[in-house]
């Protein structure tokens, strides 16, 4: 063998790749399960306590067997999140489950798009130099302890949750959180302490904040539309920030303690960052044109939502429409260029795709329903908080994996009619299932700013769920507390009246 041929030969085996044998595990894994289930013999009927019998079909057991089999892969993050929203999608035509142009076409939802809007916005907002604007603004208010800063964006992103999408929240806050990642400027380069704090209290925060109005996320409109139907009671707009408020925010400042403590930065101080950030602040002159179109297009966006639920003619506009809106003008009126299109984050669109086809799959093939009627019945013979708790966990559960709202539309009315046979008053089922459905804090396709979050490379998707693990048996100890005590003295109803 010649010198050159011993070379090469030593170069390509010190640059050989090694075999992972984490991810191979994990996809195989995840594959075996799928199969299995998609195999295995028929499963039993789950029967409610009214008697009616729910047959899990060979479909549902199959969109069961994907449902697990992506979670996996999206946990271990096996391969790209988004080629793994793809494979949801091509395993329901290849086994039958669904057909193509179902699975495929609610890649397309008008909840997809309505992220894409909101992504698009976050954009304008870099381009046009508001998020610098903002960040500067907020840094010279919260000074420069780390700590401090980090409570300060979640307060923001919580309070933005009060009248806007928190989608559209997360986007407008990510660019912002750039912006002050870059004045921290960690010396390692890599992933910090700090980073990790800023973006998973980002999403966590805007979760919390969604839930404590009607404007937060499409949930609330969905579930009192529900609670309507089936109790003949209107839900008050007041009502949310009466019942929800004090959970939400208490969530923000436990979820703040937490990461403080889990994500102790290396810096403790930002030394010398106000006058730096006064300087920058300075720099960027008086708001410009563009700057000031970006702000009105997005404040029309807000205002015409938050006018649904008061003016008819507009309730039957989709907010995925609304959204688009803010899209079209800015492209019209040269905001923003085509070129700016390839710098979406394409790998998180393609994740709540896949999201939505995943979700709507378990629930047109009534495998949801069947999970559901066979959960809950479990706790038939319970204590009304155990009951309450059973399926509020349930909730949780499902909503880290589905839309929330599919998650409520599969949960809620199973419970309320399991609720007349225990006595529990449905205001109490109600206010539980959106408090849990608002926060999914263990996996990305729980909620979209869960996704944007992880756009920053801060985090794995294996940290998110760990520690997401632990807030959301918080978020459930909460939860319990506010039951026996907050909620029965705001004065809800807990039990039912005879």
């Amino acid at each position: 063998m010649s010198e050159s041929t011993t070379t090469a030969t030593a170069s390509l085996d010190s640059t050989a790749v090694p075999f992972d044998w984490k991810k191979w595990t994990a996809l195989l894994g995840g594959l075996a399960i799928f199969l299995l289930i998609y195999f295995s013999p028929p499963w039993g009927i789950a029967i409610d306590p009214g008697g009616k019998e729910f047959v899990l079909s060979h479909e549902g057991k199959a969109a069961i067997g994907l449902f697990l089999m992506a979670g996996i892969w999206w946990v271990f993050e096996v391969i790209p999140i988004g080629i793994t929203a793809i494979a949801i999608g091509v395993f329901q035509a290849l086994f039958m489950i669904r057909p193509a142009k179902e699975a495929f076409r609610d890649f397309m939802d008008p909840s997809v798009m309505f992220i894409f809007g909101s992504m698009v916005i976050g954009m304008a907002f870099t381009k046009t130099g508001l998020t610098k604007r903002i960040a500067y603004k907020m840094l010279a208010v919260v000074g420069e302890n780390t700590r401090t800063i980090l409570l300060g964006t979640m307060v923001v992103t919580a309070l933005l949750a009060h009248v806007m999408a928190h989608t559209a929240v997360a986007a407008t806050m990510f660019p912002i959180l750039l912006a002050i990642m870059a004045l921290y400027k960690d010396d390692t380069g890599a992933p910090s302490n700090f980073g990790k704090a800023l973006f998973i209290g980002m999403a966590w925060a805007a979760g919390a904040g969604s839930i404590i109005t009607l404007l937060g996320a499409a949930r609330g409109p969905a579930a009192a539309a529900m609670f309507t139907e089936f109790t003949g009671r209107q839900v008050d707009f007041f009502d949310f920030p009466l019942y929800m408020g004090l959970i939400g925010w208490s969530m923000v400042f436990v979820i703040w303690l937490y990461l403080s403590a889990v994500f102790k930065p290396s810096k403790a101080t930002i030394p010398g960052l106000r006058d730096k950030v006064g300087k920058l602040a300075t720099a960027l002159g008086p708001m410009t044109v563009k700057e000031k179109f970006v702000i009105a297009c997005v404040g029309l966006v807000v205002v015409m939502m938050a006018m649904q639920s008061m003016v008819p003619a507009l309730k039957g506009i989709d907010r995925a429409g609304l959204m688009l809106t803010s899209t079209l003008l800015f492209f019209i009126f040269g905001v923003l260029k085509v070129q700016d299109l390839e710098e979406m984050p394409w790998n998180i669109i393609l994740l709540f795709s896949g999201a939505m086809s995943i979700g709507f799959c378990l629930w047109k093939t009534g495998a949801a329903e069947w999970m559901a009627v066979n959960f809950l019945t479990a706790l038939q013979g319970s204590h009304w908080w155990v009951f309450v708790m059973g399926v509020s966990a349930f909730v949780l559960v499902m909503t880290n994996f589905i839309m929330n709202v599919a998650a409520i539309a599969i949960a809620l009315p199973v419970s309320l009619v399991m609720a007349r046979y225990l006595g529990v008053a449905p205001d109490v089922i109600f206010f539980s299932a959106l408090v849990v459905a608002g926060m999914p804090f263990m996996l990305l396709i729980g909620a979209a700013p869960n996704a944007i979050a992880y756009e920053s490379k801060q985090f794995t998707p294996g940290e998110f769920f760990k520690h997401g693990l632990v807030m959301s048996a918080i978020l459930l100890v909460v939860l319990g507390v506010a039951l026996l005590t907050i909620w029965p003295l705001l004065g809800m109803s807990i039990l039912a009246q005879p």
